[in-house]
C-alpha cells in the first residue's frame, strides 16, 4: 500500500521528523536560557559586576545573530539533519567547558561555541517544514516549533534551577552538555532532510535553479520582506528575550525582593502560557496572510504598554504584577514569528534557509543590544551599590530604545515590502486553485 505525501497529509514520519529536529531545539533553548537563572550565581563564580555579566549574554545573542546566514547558507548546502548533529555537538563542547572552568574569558568563549550551536537549531527546522509538511499548515508547525522551544525555558526554570542549586555550577552544566550529545544522537538517527529527496510542496512559486552564494545573499539582503520580517522579529521578541535570558531573574530577585523558586515559577509560567498561545499565533498568521505585520505592530505595541504600566510605579510591583506581565508577552511574543511565514511565501525554496536566518537576526541582534545597555545602566544607577527596583526602572530606558528603533524598522520595511508588490498577483495558500487570488 502507498503511503501518503507528507506535503498533502501530516504523517506519522512527518511528526517524527518533526520532533527529533524540535529535540535538539529544546536543549538550545535550555542552554541559551541558562544564564537567565545562573545570573546571580555567574555574578559569584567570576567575581564580576553587571555590566561583565550582561556580556555573556550579548556574546552569545551576538554570535547566534551573526551565525544566522552562514548557518542558513550551510543549511541549504548541506542540508537540516547534518547541521542539527553538528550543532548540537558543538553546543554540548560548549555547555561542558562553561561547567568546568571558573575563568571568565574562558567562559565566554564556551558562550561563543553555545551561540555557533544554537544557530542551527531553528533554522533546519524552518527548512524541514516545507518539505515535509503541507503548505497551509507550515504556519501553525512554524508557530509550534517556536512554542515547543519555550519548553527549554521551563527546563532552565524548574530542573536546571534546582540542579544549580542543589549540586552547583560545574555538575548543571556538564548535564547540560551531556543533554546535547543525546539529542545529537536522536537528530543522527529519526531526522531526515526530505521524503526520498523530494522537493518541498510550493502552491504559490515555483522552484528555481540553484543560487551562487553571491546570488544567495544578494536576494536575501535586497529582499524588502526580510527587512520586514527582521524588524518584526526584532520588536516582537526583544522584550521576552532580555527579560527571559538575563535580566528577569535580577530584576525579580534584586529588584522586587522575590524569592528564586517563586521567581523561577514566574518564568515557568511565561513557557506555559507561550506553548499554549503557539498554535493560536499559527492560526491566526495563517489566515492573516498580507495583514500579519499590522498585527504585529499591534501586538509589539501592546508589549511596551504592559511594560510601561509595570516600570510606571516607583515602589517595587508585586508577584501578582509580574505574573500578569509574563502572560501578557508571553501571549504576545510569538507574533515575531510572522515574519518567517512571509519569508518562506516570497523567497526561492533553495535561499528560504538563509533568509530566515537574516530575518531570524532581528530579535537576538535587538536584544544583545538592549540586554548590555540594561547592564551599563544598572552599574551606573547604582553606583557600584546593590541592584534596586529604582536601578531596574533606569535601566530597562534601554529596552524601550531599542524596541523603539525596531518598531520603526517595520513601519519602513513594510512599506517597502507594499510598493515591491503593488500590482502582484499572488495565489492564497488556502486556494491554491486560483479561486481567491489576492493581490498585496
Amino acid at each position: 500500500m502507498a503511503q501518503p505525501d507528507p506535503r498533502e497529509v501530516v504523517t506519522t514520519k512527518a511528526l517524527t521528523v518533526w520532533l527529533a529536529a524540535i529535540a535538539v531545539y529544546i536543549v538550545a533553548t535550555l542552554g541559551r536560557s541558562s544564564f537567565g537563572v545562573a545570573g546571580v550565581n555567574a555574578i559569584e563564580r567570576f567575581e564580576v559586576d553587571a555590566s561583565a555579566i550582561a556580556v555573556f549574554t550579548s556574546v552569545q545573542l551576538g554570535v547566534y545573530a551573526l551565525s544566522q546566514i552562514p548557518m542558513g547558507l550551510l543549511i541549504d548546502k548541506f542540508g537540516p539533519r547534518k547541521m542539527l548533529v553538528a550543532g548540537a555537538l558543538v553546543m554540548a563542547a560548549g555547555q561542558i567547558t562553561l561547567g568546568l572552568t571558573t575563568s571568565y574569558w574562558v567562559a565566554i568563549a564556551a558562550r561563543v561555541f553555545i551561540g555557533v550551536g544554537d544557530a542551527t537549531g531553528f533554522l533546519s527546522i524552518m527548512r524541514i517544514l516545507p518539505y515535509w509538511f503541507p503548505l497551509k499548515k507550515t504556519p501553525l508547525f512554524s508557530q509550534l516549533t517556536s512554542a515547543m522551544g519555550q519548553l527549554g525555558q521551563f527546563l532552565s526554570a524548574v530542573p536546571f534551577l534546582w540542579l544549580l542549586n542543589v549540586q552547583g555550577w560545574s555538575v548543571a552544566f556538564v548535564s547540560l552538555g551531556a543533554i546535547g550529545i543525546l539529542v545529537s544522537l536522536a537528530a543522527l538517527i529519526a531526522v531526515q532532510d526530505s521524503p526520498e529527496g523530494a522537493a518541498p510542496e510550493s502552491a504559490s512559486k515555483p522552484e528555481t535553479q540553484r543560487h551562487s552564494l553571491r546570488q544567495s545573499l544578494a536576494i536575501v539582503f535586497t529582499s524588502p520582506v526580510c527587512w520586514m520580517a527582521f524588524f518584526v522579529h526584532w520588536m516582537s521578541m526583544v522584550y521576552m528575550f532580555v527579560f527571559g535570558l538575563l535580566w528577569g531573574m535580577p530584576l525579580m530577585t534584586l529588584g522586587m525582593g522575590i524569592e528564586p523558586s517563586t521567581a523561577g515559577m514566574v518564568l515557568v509560567i511565561n513557557s506555559i502560557v507561550s506553548v499554549i498561545a503557539g498554535p493560536f499565533m499559527g492560526i491566526i498568521s495563517s489566515r492573516a496572510g498580507s495583514q500579519r505585520v499590522p498585527i504585529a505592530l499591534v501586538f509589539s505595541l501592546g508589549q511596551a504598554v504592559a511594560w510601561l504600566i509595570f516600570l510606571s510605579s516607583p515602589d517595587p510591583r508585586g508577584l501578582v504584577a509580574v505574573i500578569v506581565l509574563n502572560v501578557i508577552f508571553a501571549l504576545l511574543t510569538p507574533a515575531g514569528n510572522y515574519g518567517f511565514d512571509a519569508v518562506r511565501e516570497n523567497l526561492p525554496n533553495n535561499v528560504v534557509a538563509t533568509g530566515t536566518g537574516m530575518s531570524n537576526m532581528g530579535g537576538f541582534t535587538a536584544s544583545m543590544i538592549a540586554a548590555q545597555g540594561v547592564g551599563f545602566l544598572l552599574d551606573y544607577s547604582s553606583n557600584g551599590a546593590s541592584y534596586e527596583w529604582s536601578d531596574f526602572r533606569v535601566a530597562w530606558l534601554a529596552v524601550f530604545a531599542v524596541w523603539a528603533f525596531g518598531f520603526a524598522g517595520a513601519l519602513v520595511a513594510r512599506s517597502q515590502f507594499k510598493n515591491s508588490t503593488r500590482g502582484v498577483v499572488v495565489v492564497n495558500e488556502q486556494d491554491p486553485a486560483g479561486t481567491s487570488d489576492t493581490t498585496k
